[in-house]
């Protein structure tokens, strides 16, 4: 077992290095320039979010599969892996973390607005979207749609699943002393009763979930910088300084030089972000709209919410309490900043988390759905559905070194596929755009069909 651990985390080391986040920074700032920076519409996208798209095809409103993304995309790497990347990049970290995230938007756009564009009708009439489906038709590349579904369900089990609730069962046992399988079970429970009602079931939890989680933590984080608001300034300054300058060792800091500050920056951002690994898209393409790009600028605004709000507040936090000096490491850091706040700080920071852990449990439960949905059709969905439950609770139990090391393997696989889509299919991206947002019509319904999978196979059986 020792053995294959080590195995797994050099595999993992050298797919995470720098070809696969200079091919996902690559994609972000190609798009973003055939776009002519799509980041201008933010505000728009923030307008339409809240926005009814009523008597248009679709499973769920565009703010419940917004809060949906976001439940899935806003978790412990908004605050562990902030910290993970001051630990070792220095504050300069921050202001590359906020880079990769307001880049990635115009990713998240372009991979939302092609699975809007290619989604498809299912026998039982209910939709389906999502890369898979945009490889299969889109790029007409079906072999390559099956092995992101086989990436994304091995990566939501892993990663969405029994990580999150490692991290919620650990989390609770050493600030409130419940056992982990007490919280194992606990957690099952509330997943089952979640996620066997569907989609429009998660989106329902989400819709209140996560507006709450996100606002209890920036008011945690809101109050530490209030108590020290006079150093907000420096701060601020001394995040963009660093950001282009070698930072010399600084009390427990072992000092940092600019592309150690870059690379763990853009690294923990766009973990933090998912722009590009596919995995929000699957969402969005059932979302209720009227054409591709209404929803592609809401699916871009989850980007703005999970890197240039939520990250980028915790970052501050990092640097204006100066713990990043203190030669911490990851959630140890974040922790103690929050002990800034008298007596109840860690629990805040802790019911925070687990808060994040849960709702990653929830949103990635219906990526990996519609993945083996994908594979072996509705009837491997229910089996699907009872294994996630029975490894949210192994995962409290069981510690997850290898699981962690395959699922992120897994996870960057998936992005490959993803991006090679984004990039072959970037002047159907650019043609949408022009079509509804360049020349004003966002509210035209499309008068794209829906693909229908029924329709597809009788035509092939007709054929041959």
């Amino acid at each position: 077992m020792g053995i294959m651990e080590e195995i797994v985390s050099k595999v993992d080391a050298i797919l995470w290095g720098w070809p696969l986040l200079i091919l996902l920074l690559g994609t972000h700032v190609f798009l973003t320039i055939r776009l002519k920076f799509i980041q201008r519409y933010i505000g728009k996208a923030i307008k339409l979010s809240v926005a009814k798209d009523e008597g248009t095809d679709g499973e769920i409103s565009q703010f419940s599969a917004l809060a949906t993304t976001l439940a899935s995309t806003i978790g412990t790497g908004n605050i562990v892996g902030v910290a993970t990347a001051v630990t070792l990049g220095g504050p300069g970290a921050v202001f590359w973390t906020w880079m990769a995230g307001i880049l990635g938007i115009a990713t998240k756009y372009g991979e939302a607005l092609l699975s809007v564009k290619y989604r498809v009708k299912t026998k039982d009439g209910s939709i389906a979207g999502g890369p898979m489906y945009v490889l299969e038709y889109g790029l007409k590349k079906k072999w390559l749609g099956i092995l992101f579904a086989i990436f994304t369900a091995i990566a939501c089990i892993g990663t969405g699943c029994m990580v999150q609730s490692n991290s919620v069962a650990e989390m609770a046992k050493d600030v409130f002393n419940i056992p982990t399988w007490t919280t194992g079970l606990a957690l099952a429970f509330l997943t089952a009763f979640v996620i066997l009602g569907g989609i429009k079931n998660i989106a329902k939890v989400s819709n209140v979930l996560v507006p709450f989680m996100a606002i209890f933590y920036i008011l945690g984080c809101s109050i530490i910088l209030a108590l020290g608001y006079k150093t907000i300034p420096s701060s601020i300054a001394l995040i963009i300084k660093y950001a282009f300058t070698k930072q010399a060792a600084a009390g427990g800091f072992a000092g940092s030089t600019i592309m150690m500050a870059m690379r763990f920056g853009v690294s923990r951002g766009l973990f933090s972000n998912e722009s590009g690994l596919g995995s929000a898209p699957i969402v969005s393409a059932v979302a209720q709209t009227k054409n591709p790009v209404r929803q592609a600028l809401v699916a871009s605004s989850g980007t703005f919410w999970d890197t240039g709000v939520v990250c980028a507040i915790t970052g501050l936090v990092l640097t204006n309490t100066g713990v990043w000096k203190q030669g911490l490491e990851g959630g140890q850091l974040t922790k103690t900043a929050f002990e800034f706040i008298p007596s109840i700080g860690t629990k805040f920071l802790a019911i925070a988390l687990m808060t994040f852990a849960f709702s990653t449990i929830l949103g990635w439960s219906y990526y990996g759905e519609k993945a083996t949905e994908y594979l072996l059709g509705k009837k491997g969905i229910i089996l699907y559905k009872f294994i996630w439950i029975v490894m949210v609770f192994m995962g409290s139990v069981f510690s997850l070194n290898l699981v962690w090391g395959i699922s992120d393997i897994s996870n960057g696989l998936m992005a490959i596929p993803n991006l090679i889509s984004l990039i072959a299919l970037s002047k159907v991206i650019v043609s949408e755009t022009e079509k509804y947002l360049w020349n004003d019509n966002l509210d035209q319904i499309s008068q794209d069909k829906i693909i229908d999978i029924q329709e597809q196979t009788e035509y092939s059986k007709t054929a041959c």
